[in-house]
């Protein structure tokens, strides 16, 4: 008698688990899809200012007045010389 009993709970607890991981599982899968979606949208959305923030840069690279306060950087070039003299 106490094994049936026993038996019957755990068959009820083992249904009512099951059913409450499969919520679980179509709601964490719905988040997953949203998740996914949100994603593609900033990933476009950043492929299009990455656009836009590089034709800026063009367009202020080109500006006379943006020139004259933020003149071009020249790059120093280093001599092999000099490197094989300081290694010494």
């Amino acid at each position: 008698m106490k094994a049936d009993i026993f038996f019957f709970i755990s068959s009820i607890a083992t249904i009512v688990f099951t059913i409450l991981v499969s919520i679980l599982l179509v709601y964490l899968i719905k988040a997953g899809k949203n998740l996914y979606k949100l994603s593609e949208i900033l990933k476009s959305s950043y492929n299009d200012s990455e656009e836009f923030i590089g034709e800026l840069k063009e367009r202020l690279e080109g500006n006379m007045i943006f020139r004259m306060f933020f003149p071009p950087i020249r790059k120093r070039r280093i001599s092999k010389s000099n490197d094989d003299n300081v290694k010494e």
